[in-house]
């Protein structure tokens, strides 16, 4: 009879290495910390990562600024029932290394050696009983309409190439332009068509050291390239940008796509993902504000535009609510008597520090800022409360505002000017409302109602720069205009250029034939005063009668 004899520690300790090793069921240990400490090599295969990148990482893998809020309710539930209960059982889906996703369940118990704490934990694949769940969970980490890595996955991919690269590492946003713009006009089913033959035709010029293409959504993409030098990479966008130059053909429509990107890049911009992104996205944000279909690459000085426009948007709002604004008053005057015949309200800035600023150095911040209904209440009070001062004094002169298309749309605007009239009891003729041509062009619809609806109100309607738009013609037929405002840009050469003499010649009579009025802007000399009156034009502003002067000044030219 053969008696079994113990065996050694140091043989035990060797067969349990080898049987941990030859498992097929996935081994994981870690610290007290939940920080890993050995896998095994089917956890390898599984996770697809190295026992030597694991070691020291967190049981996350990566820090918990790049998890989704799923995830991160994932960990935290993990660590409470180690703590409280030395075991964690569960089932959950994750997204490997490869990019694929398991359906995985999961043991972790708690030990105690030698006064040290440890977790062992064990894994399993169950994909194959689950595999509806897997389908679902590819929609989740790929876009259902072109079928590229969804933002999540381009995070993951991103850092763990920053990770592990010695190269540089290129972190590109791309936007397409006017996306609303083509959903309202062609509907989202055939913008979705125009999305996907894009994508292909961008895989089709199979960029070089592209690592990961992915669309987080809509007209919302990422790039990641790593090549030995970014500058290398600037060829690939310039093939890109070319590549938008070909038509795109919809319902036999040709479909011009423009594109804005944004670059980043490893290591000049920083080593962090989350840092690298932000500034591609400032870079995208940049194209954007200057009008799209452009390439930015980041650099410091971006940071000084992004803090310059926040403080003069807080300037601006500040100026709102202190009443900062004021409209300076430029005459209109008779070209035959030299007489006074009403004013044009130019709004003025007076800055705390910076002194008074004319519009050109903000009105276009104002706009992009959506301040343009705050500014015109602003002005529009003030101009009517002057008109009424300048009627208690006898003076019966008008007063016109310039005002932009976009304030129309706002729901109180008709409702505001009605009030006016009723508050300062002033004849609504003597405010006179200009719009510019080009304002017409962007809303037109809802333009046309209120500008009826002011009409019948009974205020003065003024189309401003005539001739500099599209479609003047057209106005005059579809909009009730009692005044046309010759742009300046016509009476420049006017003494000199017979072509300007023809085209103005023949704005006013066309004018006299529509029973409206006619103004000039933009007179500097005598003799442009002097020709224009002799073309039958009756009414003129410009530097040669006044500049844009104060409400006192005004107040006593009147007198």
């Amino acid at each position: 009879m053969t008696i079994f004899s113990p065996l050694s520690d140091c043989i035990q300790h060797q067969l349990f290495i080898e049987l941990y090793e030859q498992l097929e069921e996935a081994v994981f240990i870690l610290d007290a910390q939940l920080k890993y400490i050995a896998v095994n090599p089917a956890y390898e295969k599984m996770v697809g990562y190295e026992n030597d990148f694991l070691v020291g990482r967190p049981l996350s893998v990566y820090a918990a600024e790049f998890l989704s809020e799923h995830e991160r309710m994932l960990l935290e539930d993990v660590s409470n029932n180690l703590n409280d209960k030395g075991i964690y059982k569960n089932s959950f889906t994750m997204t490997n290394h490869f990019s694929n996703t398991l359906n995985c369940q999961v043991t972790l118990k708690k030990t105690n050696i030698e006064n040290n704490i440890f977790y062992i934990g064990t894994m399993r694949d169950i994909s194959s009983a689950a595999k509806d769940k897997q389908q679902v969970l590819h929609l989740l980490n790929y876009n259902q309409l072109t079928g590229l890595p969804n933002r999540k996955v381009f995070l993951s991919q991103s850092n763990d190439v920053l990770l592990d690269s010695y190269q540089e590492v290129i972190i590109i946003r791309l936007n397409i332009d006017r996306y609303r713009t083509l959903i309202n006009n062609f509907g989202q089913d055939k913008v979705d068509i125009l999305i996907t033959k894009f994508v292909n035709r961008l895989d089709s010029l199979e960029l070089e050291n592209l690592l990961c293409f992915s669309h987080f959504g809509g007209d919302d993409f990422g790039l990641l390239f790593e090549s030995k030098d970014a500058n290398l990479v600037r060829h690939q966008l310039d093939s890109l940008m070319q590549m938008c130059e070909r038509p795109f053909i919809i319902d036999s429509n040709s479909v011009f796509l423009h594109i804005s990107v944004g670059v980043s890049y490893y290591p000049k911009n920083g080593t962090q993902l989350n840092s690298l992104l932000n500034k591609a996205e400032k870079a995208l944000h940049y194209v954007k504000q200057q009008g799209g279909d452009d390439i930015c690459w980041y650099s410091d000085e971006l940071n000084n535009i992004t803090l310059d426009n926040i403080q003069l948007e807080s300037e601006l709002r500040q100026a709102i609510a202190a009443n900062q604004f004021e409209p300076y008053y430029q005459p209109k005057f008779s070209l035959e008597s030299g007489k006074i015949v009403g004013f044009e309200a130019l709004v003025r800035w007076r800055h705390p520090t910076r002194g008074l600023l004319t519009s050109k150095s903000f009105i276009d911040a104002i706009v992009k800022y959506k301040l343009s209904f705050e500014l015109f209440c602003q002005m529009a009070t003030e101009v009517t409360q002057q008109l009424s001062h300048w009627r208690a004094r006898g003076f019966d002169q008008s007063i016109s505002i310039n005002i932009d298309a976009a304030e129309f749309s706002h729901p109180d605007f008709l409702g505001f000017v009605t009030r006016l009239f009723e508050r300062y009891h002033i004849a609504p003729d003597r405010l006179h409302i200009e719009v510019t041509e080009t304002s017409l062009m962007l809303r037109h619809d809802s333009v046309q109602q209120q500008l009826i609806a002011l009409k019948q109100l009974g205020a003065t309607l003024a189309l401003d720069d005539f001739g500099t738009g599209y479609a003047s013609l057209s106005y005059l037929q579809e909009f009730p205009f009692d005044c046309l405002k010759i742009d300046k840009s016509f009476i420049t050469d006017i003494t000199s250029n017979p072509t300007q003499q023809t085209i103005v010649k023949a704005i006013i009579d066309m004018a006299a034939a529509l029973n409206m009025t006619i103004i000039v802007e933009g007179i500097e000399t005598e003799s442009q005063r002097d020709l224009l009156l002799k073309m039958g034009c009756k009414y003129g502003q410009g530097y040669w009668f006044s500049r844009p002067v104060a409400a006192d000044v005004a107040t006593a030219m009147l007198a």
